[in-house]
Order: structure tokens, then sequence, then C-alpha cells
């Protein structure tokens, strides 16, 4: 489940920046007469969440309507709307307002990491700086250090969150646990708009999962697109830190996967 927006439209907006979420900012630019809220007055759309507050009542219920129409459509940058807030709309105010709705779709690498055992702590302080943002999930009590950068989700059933994965997401997994590694792959095969999938381990290990996930009935080709054992070819070493450098390198080196 995605968590709930803060209530301050200001700390969603940082929320949904930190998970590639796409939104709208919606903002109150111009009011006359006799409005609910003032000028300046703003909040964040998400398709299926909201923060901050226009005024309530039909006004906000139909920005709320167009934010999440122009998200529907990929819409990109600026809009303008006009409202009178009139009997038409079982409103008496008599006033006007104008609406401006930014859509915000964050840019850049997201990075989906299952897992924070030795090689995730590493790698997420590798891809520290580098502009990779990173989701970070672990099923396990208080698995993540303290100050982390990245956006840290502690979940009992991390295959259950990949339906909220941002698309064109880098997904590798690397829990403590091989059974629920396998889970979380069966979960990202139903995802077809996701970026590259990896998941740590050796050739043996990716023999099994690929004869479990052919016998689940998922394609031959996307089973085949995932990577096993991940990293760039060429930079070795079994210890986390060097794992983790060759991980990086190749995410690196192969850019943005958005589709």
């Amino acid at each position: 489940m995605i968590p709930p927006l803060s209530l301050n439209w200001r700390e969603a907006l940082v929320t949904l920046e930190s998970e590639a979420r796409p939104h709208v900012l919606v903002t109150l630019v111009e009011t006359l007469g006799s409005t609910p809220r003032g000028a300046g007055t703003k909040m964040v759309v998400t398709s299926d969440a909201f923060s901050g507050s226009i005024g309530g009542g039909v006004l906000e219920n139909e920005a709320l309507s167009t934010a999440r129409r122009l998200l529907a459509e990929g819409a990109f940058g600026p809009t303008l709307e006009k409202v009178m807030l009139g009997a038409d709309r079982d409103q008496c105010c008599g006033g006007a307002v104008t609406l401006l709705f930014e859509v915000l779709v964050p840019e850049g690498i997201t990075l989906a990491l299952f897992g924070a055992g030795h090689v995730g702590k590493a790698l997420v302080r590798v891809l520290e700086g580098t502009g990779v943002r990173i989701l970070w999930f672990d099923e396990r009590p208080a698995p993540f250090p303290s100050g982390t950068w990245a956006s840290t989700r502690e979940t009992p059933d991390p295959a259950a969150v990949v339906p909220d994965l941002p698309p064109g997401a880098r997904v590798l997994v690397m829990t403590h646990s091989h059974q629920r590694d396998y889970e979380i792959l069966a979960a990202l095969l139903a995802r077809t708009d996701l970026g590259p999938l990896g998941v740590i381990g050796s050739k043996t290990k990716w023999a099994r999962f690929r004869a479990r996930l052919l016998e689940a009935g998922h394609a031959p080709e996307r089973i085949d697109a995932i990577a096993c054992p991940i990293g760039l070819p060429g930079v070795g070493g079994k210890r986390p830190a060097e794992i983790a450098i060759s991980i990086a390198a190749d995410i690196l080196r192969t850019g943005d996967p958005s589709p």
C-alpha cells in the first residue's frame, strides 16, 4: 500500500519527489470577490491522495478531478483554469478564482531496492551523491542504518509493494531469503512498465528460479530479461563493497531506463 501523504503540502512534495510519484501542485493564483481561501493557497494531488486544501467543497473537488485527469493523460507543464463560484456550482460566494495546475514528474534514475543486508547497505552508500533515487524495502525490524538518505519502508510483505513502484523504476532484489526473492520476482513479472530487473545470486540459484518461474507460467522472454548474477562484468570481488561498486557501475553505465 502507498503510505498516506502528510497533511502539510510542503512535506508531501518532498515525500513524492523522494518516492518518484507523479503529482500535481495546485495553486490558487488569483481571487476576485468572496472566495474560500486567498491567493497563494496550495494543495498537492496524486492519483489516489492529496495534501493541503484550497477551500474544500465543489471548488476543491473539481480541482482534484482536473489534477487527476492531467496525471492520467500524462500532461506536462502548467495549466491555468478560471472558475466562477456561482449558483451553477451550488456556491453563493459569487467570487472567482484562477487555479494553476503544475504536473510534476520526478526525473532521473529510480532504483527500487529490496533487501537491507550487507550488500544493500553498501550499495546505498556507494550511490549516495550520484543522483540515483532509491526506494528501499525490507521486512525485518529496524533494518535500515540511521540517517540514511534513501527513502525507506519497513513492510511485512515486500512483494505486496510491487504494484506501487513507479513506472520505469529499475529493481534489484537481494533480501535475506531466497523464497522472498522468488516471491518478489514473481510479483515483478506481473508488471510490464518497469525498467531492468535483477536478483543477486549465483548461476545455480538463477537456474532454480528460472525453472520455478517457467513452471508458474511466466513468459520465457520476460524471465530471461532478468539479470542474475548482477553487476558490471569484469568488476570482480566478493566483498559487499566490491559487489556494490560493480552494481553501481552497471546502473550508472546504462543510464535512465525509463521506457
